[in-house]
């Protein structure tokens, strides 16, 4: 995912669930919905949609140009939901250093190399 998207994604995330996320351990224990103490790509990808989500105004599964915050607007592309899960995927995997198909708090914490 082009980071400025990543960005405008959890900008757009609710306000009550924004703000009841303090730290590392807060959004691991959000994302972590079977509470098995990791991230799995699909959890990584379920909470990070809450944003396209809000956007996604008439909820086609796509964003369009005019559903883009106006500086995003002038790019003119549309972004579907499979393209917005297949760029999540790849900060995922570039997040998951070990390569053990999860994240842990401490590469959750890490920006994606």
């Amino acid at each position: 995912m082009r980071p400025s998207l990543l960005v405008l994604c959890l900008l757009a995330l609710p306000s009550a669930a924004a703000a009841q996320v303090n730290s590392t351990g807060d959004y691991l224990s959000r994302m972590d919905t079977d509470g098995d103490g990791k991230v799995s790509l699909v959890e990584y990808q379920d909470w990070l949609s809450y944003g396209f989500d809000a956007m996604d105004k008439n909820r086609n599964g796509v964003l369009e140009p005019e559903e883009l915050p106006s500086g995003r607007r002038s790019a003119g592309a549309a972004l579907t939901r499979e393209q917005h899960r297949a760029q999540l995927a790849e900060t995922f995997r570039k997040q998951d250093r070990n390569r053990n198909g999860s994240l842990d708090a401490r590469e959750l914490a890490s920006p994606p190399q």
